[in-house]
């Protein structure tokens, strides 16, 4: 093994201190050997992940981030943890006005291809998660993975432990049923029907926006012109198709092969696509009226984009899209799928290209 390379004056490359260890001296010991590879005059920019497991963390941040913004140093700092609801507590607390928010979605097709070679299909399958794709040569690891590593975690360490909770196995048992039902649009009365003790649809809505908001499972409002109709029933989305896949027990040859489900993990593929990647003032609902029906669309201020996902030679597709555009006048109208655009193209654009430009 060679050597690790000598570190820079002043500020380690690596970081001899144990977890346990890392406290607010350590901190504030980091900060300032950044401080002086700043005084350089090149500028520094200084790196912090899984910042919540430092006690008190926001507060020491506040003080050494004003005293830098008063001397005029210019240093700058990426603050990491593991999930939104890890963060946001902190960031409300001390740092309101001091930061800006930069999400971290699961990796996006184009990232995905380009680290680990996947063609869109196995995209759509194995979902955008970069630390389960080594082990999608063996299923049983792989879901494995995807299951305690990702979905258990998120919801016992990230949401449960940040956040009071009053049924946490209802909470739980929403997820699964989201994951194997994603794709489709649900009643609350048919998911009520379905969980043990549900309580009552308030109660579901704000279980899916706990779902939501640690990146798990959206629950997607109806549109109904400028305000969306969220009494209406949601459609169901994971927000990585592998928490769908992985649930459903398939291999990848059995998806493909099973074409209802097929089908549905594309629309699902999709439909996370726009979520993770909607900028501030882009909204993704889904629109049904009567008998005609768009899977996704995309509010952009007065701008529409009316997204319908097409994986046979289904010859209805396109009236949704059509019966839309008559409704809400120039609104831009995508077909992903045979006969528009493919996925592979339209996954490696963010939502907000797809809506007409201002």
């Amino acid at each position: 093994m060679e050597p690790a390379p000598p570190a820079a004056s002043g500020f380690p490359r690596t970081d001899p201190f144990p977890a346990a260890m890392r406290d607010a001296r350590w901190l504030a010991d980091c900060w300032e050997g950044a401080r002086e590879q700043a005084g350089s005059g090149r500028g520094f920019v200084l790196a912090l992940d899984e910042i919540q497991k430092v006690p008190r963390w926001s507060e020491v941040v506040k003080g050494l981030w004003d005293a830098d913004r008063f001397a005029d140093r210019p240093l700058r700092v990426v603050i990491a943890g593991s999930s939104p609801m890890t963060m946001q507590q902190g960031l409300g607390e001390s740092l309101a006005g001091r930061f800006e928010t930069i999400p971290v979605a699961p990796w996006s097709f184009p990232e995905i291809a380009a680290a680990f070679g996947f063609d869109s299909d196995r995209y759509v399958f194995y979902g955008g998660y970069p630390g389960a794709a080594p082990h999608v040569g063996t299923p049983a690891l792989w879901r494995d993975y995807v299951r305690r590593a990702i979905a258990d975690a998120s919801i016992e360490r990230d949401l449960l432990a940040m956040t009071r909770v009053d049924r946490p196995a209802l909470l739980t048992r929403l997820f699964w049923l989201s994951s194997r039902m994603s794709g489709q649009i649900v009643a609350y009365n048919k998911m009520l029907g379905q969980l043990l003790d549900a309580g009552n649809s308030t109660t579901l809505a704000r279980y899916l926006d706990l779902l939501r908001r640690v990146g798990l499972v959206a629950g997607i409002a109806r549109y109904a012109g400028p305000l969306s109709d969220r009494a209406a029933s949601p459609k169901l989305n994971v927000l990585d198709t592998s928490l769908m896949t992985a649930a459903s027990g398939y291999t990848f040859e059995e998806a493909k092969a099973d074409r209802t489900f097929w089908g549905r993990v594309v629309e699902t593929a999709v439909g996370a696509h726009v979520v993770n990647t909607a900028e501030i003032g882009e909204r993704i609902h889904y629109w049904r009226d009567d008998a005609h029906e768009v899977d996704f669309v995309i509010e952009r201020g007065r701008k529409l984009a009316a997204v319908e996902v097409k994986t046979g030679r289904d010859r209805s597709s396109g009236r949704g899209l059509t019966a839309f555009r008559q409704r809400y006048g120039r609104s831009r109208t995508v077909l992903v799928g045979p006969g528009g655009i493919s996925l592979a193209d339209f996954l490696a654009q963010p939502a907000g290209h797809w809506v007409a430009p201002e």
